[in-house]
């Protein structure tokens, strides 16, 4: 659904907004790897479907793919790097503390698209060894709260090169899990709850998604061969400027062999066992890691505090959205 500020009116120019998303991801990437330890990588726009290794995100989405002249087998774009980050961790040889980033853009075909949602997705992908200890809600709250101190910092330092923008960050976290804001609002949507609980609170942590709740619902869809469903959440600010939460992070403390095997067996889908990727996994020469990815164009947008993600990206629009986003003062670029 897209959402018209009324009055709306960017705040920079779009030749400004260019050297502004600059600052914002050269800020934000300098700053978040010094917070997590974390060395930046190359990393692939396609892999082969029978590497098992595209994210198959909440299980339904089509991939783009296609057949190749010199290689036998088909290729697909990636969604994400959810899976090729721990094989890239263990063919690299990275250890417990040590961590990689990279920047991943993907295409996700069957997104809707609308002020926050683009065929085109481009994020920070990163992950990190952990050790067997370290597989628990504490830890994965300490990373969060890094992560959301890293955004806090990146957005005063944009403020300090335009002082024009006035985007307010919390950096207090709250914690809440999808069975505490199902039962906390049981008469509301997932979404409705999302936007009534980080409205009060600005900054959020919504932990535990990927399975059902009480209600026999699921809040949300999650692969289930890569965030372990106990351990992992999003990172919810409340953007001010659409009146709505906004997610900027999927993450989370990623599977080990009992968890891969139970979310598998819950998801009727255990034939993905057999892929080399889940095998490496279930017998352990896979190191323990916790990993996510932070939306680029979406921290963009919020720092800059743009109506439409399509202010910051280059993608593709109907001619609809085009005229209907021009007509409210919303330039797609």
């Amino acid at each position: 659904m897209n959402i018209y500020p009324k009055g709306y009116q960017s705040s920079l120019s779009q030749r400004e907004t260019q050297k502004a998303i600059k600052t914002v991801k050269d800020t934000f990437q300098t700053t978040l790897a010094k917070a997590l330890e974390l060395d930046r990588i190359t990393a692939p726009l396609i892999v082969t479907k029978a590497s098992g290794i595209n994210d198959d995100l909440n299980g339904v989405e089509r991939k783009v793919h296609f057949t190749m002249k010199n290689v036998e087998g088909e290729a697909e774009v990636v969604q994400s790097l959810a899976k090729w980050k721990r094989q890239a961790l263990y063919r690299y040889g990275y250890k417990p503390g040590e961590g990689i980033y990279t920047d991943m853009n993907a295409i996700r075909r069957d997104d809707d698209t609308d002020n926050l949602h683009s065929m085109f997705v481009d994020q920070w992908d990163w992950c990190k060894v952990i050790s067997r200890e370290n597989r628990n809600i504490e830890f994965l709250k300490e990373t969060v709260k890094k992560i959301v101190e890293a955004i806090y910092e990146s957005n005063k330092k944009v403020q300090q090169q335009y002082p024009v923008l006035s985007f307010e960050m919390s950096k207090e976290v709250f914690f809440i899990t999808t069975q505490e804001l199902e039962d906390m609002f049981p008469e509301l949507s997932a979404k409705e709850r999302e936007n009534a609980i980080v409205k009060e609170h600005k900054t959020v942590f919504l932990m535990q998604i990927g399975g059902k709740l009480k209600s026999g619902e699921k809040h949300d869809g999650r692969a289930p061969d890569y965030d372990d469903w106990k351990l992992n959440g999003d990172i919810l600010v409340w953007n001010e400027l659409l009146q709505c939460a906004f997610e900027l992070s999927s993450m989370g403390i990623r599977v080990d062999s009992e968890s891969l095997h139970s979310q598998l067996e819950t998801e009727g889908c255990l034939e993905r066992e057999s892929f080399e990727f889940h095998k490496n996994i279930l017998n352990g020469t896979y190191p323990l890691t916790i990993g996510g990815g932070i939306g680029q164009s979406r921290l963009c947008m919020l720092l800059l505090q743009k109506a439409h993600i399509g202010e910051v990206q280059c993608s593709i629009w109907s001619e609809s959205m085009r005229e209907e986003c021009k007509e409210h003062n919303i330039i797609l670029l």
